[in-house]
Formats: C-alpha cells, structure tokens, sequence
C-alpha cells in the first residue's frame, strides 16, 4: 500500500511539473521578467530562470493529493507545517533574486533568519551520535547554530553547482532517490519525496542540455532545504548518523567544489561569495567539452557516490570509514584524470601567489565598483567604454578592443612581445566581445607604481586571467543595465533615463589621464 501510494505521489508530480513548465515558458515568451544578466552565466540565451515555481506547484499539489487520501497525514508527523512554510519562504527568497538581484549578504542573512524560524519551530538537530560508536552527545544550546549551519549550508551547495543546464536538478534527483529509500524505513515524508523525486524527473525534460528553463535560486534554495530537512528529520534530529551522512556523500561534487571556491577567493582577496567562472564544471567546459558531456561526466561520478550513500544507509553507518576512504580515492583519480586540478596539489605555490595579488585584486576590484557606477551615470556606452579602457589602464592592461553591434573600438598604447590575451564573448556577444592584451615578461615585477609597474606585475599569468574575468565583469554589469535595453549593444545606445552626471572633485578627465602618465595611443 505504501509503495503504490508513493509511486502515485510520483506519478502527480511529474504530470504537475509536465503542465506547469509550458505555461511558465509561454509567460516568460515576452521576456518582461528577466533578470539582469551575471557575468557567471556562461549562457547567453534568454532562458527563463522560474523552473523553481514549477517544482513548487509540483510540491503543493503531492501536499493536496496526500491529504486528501491520506489525511491522518498531517497527524503523524507534526514537523510538517514547517517544512511547508519554511520551503515556501526559501523559494520566495530566490524567486525575488532571480527577479531582482538582493546581493550576497542579504541573501545570506535571510536564509539564516528562514533557518532560525525552523529551529524555534522545534525542527532541530538536538543529539549527535557520535560516528562508528554507540555514544550520543545532547547538544543543547549548540543546538542552534548547528541546525542553523546544516539547512543553509545544503540550501547553498545545490545552488552553488547550478552552472551547468540539468547539473543541480540531476543531482538533486539522485538525492530525492535516496530520501525515498530513507522515508521507507523511518516512515517520515516518504510520499512527499516520491512525488518530489517524480517532479524533478519532469523538470529534467526540459533541462536537460539544451535547457529550455532554469531552476533559477528559487528553484535550487527551495530543493536545497527540503533535502536538508528531509534528511534532518528523516536522522530522528541526528540520532541517526548514517541518515545525514548518505546525502553528503551524494552531494560530494559541490560540497568539494564550494570549499575550493571558498579557499581560492579567500586567498585572493575575492569576496567569498562573489560568483566566478571557476567552478568544476567552468574548467571542464573550457576544457573542451560540450554542456551535456560535462553533465553526463559529473552525473557518472555522483552515482558513485550515490551507491556509497546507499550502502552507508544499509550499513546503519558501520561501513562509513571504508566509503570515506573510496571516496577519498575517487575524487583523486577525477583530478589526475582533470588537467587543471594540478595545480591545486602545489599547495606551497599556490598560497604563496595567491597572497602576493590580493593587493592587484582589492586595487581592481574597486575600480569595478567604480565602473559599475559609471553604468548608471554614461550618457552614452560610447561614454561607458571611455571609462572601461581607463580601468583597463590602471589595471595594467595595454591592449582593448571591443566589438559591439554597430563596430568596435581599439585602444592600445606601445606593446612588447610575448604578450598574455583573452578574448571573452559576453553572453554569445549580446553584450559585446572583449578583447585585452597585457605584457607577459617584465625586467622587475611588482615593483614600481602607475602603468608601467602594473603592466610588470600582470607579466603573471594566473593574476592577468583574474584580472581579464573583472573587467569584463565589470563591464557586463555596467553596460547591462535596463536603462540601456537588453541587447544586443551599441556604442551609440543612449541611456534612459539619462541621469545628470556630476564631476568628482578632483578627477582628471581620461585624456588628461593618459597625457600626464604618457601613454601612446588614445582611444579612437
């Protein structure tokens, strides 16, 4: 009877998700609710970002169909109006974001204060069963942060991943799988993890590469606290310890992937939750692989894991240290087998570089927030690409060119050979394709001020690269403002409205700028 009624649950979500979807897609076919673009999309269509409201409308209609077979439900497990509320408010959280960007540190101290809710709610780890013994540990007032670090933590990790069409809502998938298997023998939230497992198979259709839709952070917050949730009530609030761990071992690839980027930003000087194109699945793009091969490949090693989490489950824990040790042996051999993680095994090297540019990086990044500025206040991108190439010159570059619908423009001053280029279509070119040169040697680098010491210290090859990515960042979010149309752009695209620009004390204009330092060549 339970299986039958799972495999209905199942069964509703996926047609849910099937009739919800083209309907999201029909509304969002005149494109009034996109987003402005982020220089970590690496897609340049206008795919729509609200797949999220088609997993919720999945989830309230399981919740309808459950209660009204089954209303003894709601009885048996009282946990559940807040695992209701709370994913409701989690996914409004990211729906607001995909509409409108909240920033890092908003999101960041919402989804806490979401989490601290459940907690006083009476949904909270509060014993811990200590790993491979029999001892348990009352957490008491400890209770708090903890839970509080387990339902945002896992709310992040999936969104983290989210950079590759169907990677985040596959992986997710094989999580619900596992909470299925977990609802099977602790009786809780099993028929709303089949009908949420039958849902994302659904959304899969359409996201799998060539994505038609989007989980959006709606969608991935929202997946990412019920797999918390359900794994947290599922451990009997973390007596059960093989309970929590099986889902981390499915969630190893972004669990691995967030603490990289974590590391690499903080060495840097890079605000720690600044997206970037660094992730995994970037270097595996760059690499030379196409959107559904990078999937397949990610999806083959999470199975893997996906079988230890079952084995840690069949186990009840006791086979843990072994899959520990497997897991430690398979992420080592995807590195070997990925040429860009060796550097990451030159620890030595790697903090040693790291440090020496958070200086050019902090120097840099103010200078975006500068330019980011200058997007509200240009007349004209005609105007917005002067202030690009002065942030270019200040950073050490010696060569800009960029194209945009209407032409391009080309600003270079004296250039030695070798030099370091880049070349960054902004989203497909909507947004234009940059082109920056810098110098690749340098008699003394690191030392000396102005253009001639920055263009020594970008002789570096890793700092040229990050240097390369915030420009054309900053650029991205200057020049894709609303006020100046969604693309694709134009150098004689005026502004509107057109905001008066005041002049800063002080300042001296770009061509001053390059008289005094004595630059050769000017824009043209």
């Amino acid at each position: 009877m339970r299986w039958l009624m799972a495999i209905s649950c199942g069964l509703v979500g996926f047609g849910t998700v099937g009739l919800l979807v083209p309907l999201i897609l029909r509304c969002c076919a005149c494109g009034r609710f996109q987003r402005v673009p982020a220089w970590h999309h690496t897609d340049g269509s206008r795919v729509p970002r609200f797949g999220g409201a088609a997993l919720v409308g999945a989830f309230v209609a399981v919740e309808l169909f459950i209660n009204v077979l089954l209303p003894g439900e709601w009885a048996r497990i009282p946990e559940r109006l807040a695992v209701i509320v709370s994913a409701l408010a989690m996914f409004a959280l990211g729906f607001w974001d995909d509409v409108k960007p909240l920033g890092a540190k908003r999101k960041l101290t919402l989804q806490v204060a979401i989490a601290g809710l459940v907690y006083l709610s009476g949904v909270a780890i509060e014993t811990f069963k200590v790993p491979f013994t029999n001892r348990m540990i009352d957490l008491a007032g400890w209770g708090a942060p903890v839970t509080v670090l387990w339902l945002v933590g896992i709310t992040n990790l999936l969104n983290l991943i989210d950079g590759v069409d169907g990677l985040a809502s596959g992986i997710a998938l094989m999580v619900m799988a596992l909470l299925v298997y977990v609802g099977l023998s602790s009786g809780t939230f099993v028929l709303l993890t089949a009908g949420m497992t039958g849902a994302l198979l659904a959304f899969l259709c359409f996201n799998f590469p060539p994505a038609r839709i989007y989980l959006g952070d709606g969608g991935a917050y929202f997946l990412g606290l019920l797999i918390a949730l359900f794994a947290l009530i599922g451990s009997h609030k973390g007596s059960v310890f093989a309970v929590l761990a099986a889902p981390l071992f499915v969630l190893a690839v972004p669990i691995v992937d967030t603490g990289l980027a974590i590391l690499r930003r903080g060495l840097r000087g890079l605000p720690v939750f600044r997206p970037d194109r660094l992730h995994i699945h970037h270097h595996l793009l760059r690499s030379g692989l196409s959107r559904r091969q990078v999937v397949l490949w990610l999806y083959g090693v999470t199975l893997i894991f996906l079988l230890m989490g079952f084995a840690a489950l069949w186990s009840r824990g006791e086979l843990i240290p072994v899959l520990l040790g497997g897991a430690a042996v398979v992420l080592l051999l995807c590195a070997g087998r990925w040429s860009f993680s060796r550097q990451w095994f030159a620890l030595g090297r790697t903090l040693g570089n790291s440090l020496a540019m958070r200086g050019d990086i902090q120097y840099a990044l103010s200078l975006m927030s500068w330019l980011r500025q200058e997007g509200g206040r240009c007349a004209s991108l005609e105007g917005l690409y002067q202030d690009l190439v002065f942030a270019a010159e200040r950073m050490g570059f010696n060569y800009v060119k960029l194209i945009l619908a209407d032409g391009e423009r080309v600003w270079h001053r004296a250039m030695a050979e070798p030099c370091h280029g880049v070349r960054h279509e902004l989203l497909d070119g909507a947004f234009g394709v940059l082109e920056l040169r810098a110098p690749a040697c340098g008699k003394d680098p690191g030392k000396g001020s102005g253009p001639l010491g920055d263009q020594q210290r970008m002789a570096d090859h890793r700092l040229f690269e990050i240097m390369a990515d915030l420009l054309a960042e900053g650029w991205l979010s200057a020049a894709a403002q609303p006020r100046f149309g969604p693309g694709p752009l134009r150098f004689n695209q005026r502004g509107s409205p057109m905001r008066s620009r005041v002049a800063h004390r002080g300042k001296l204009s770009l061509q001053e700028t390059f008289v005094q330092s004595g630059i050769e060549g000017t824009p043209h």
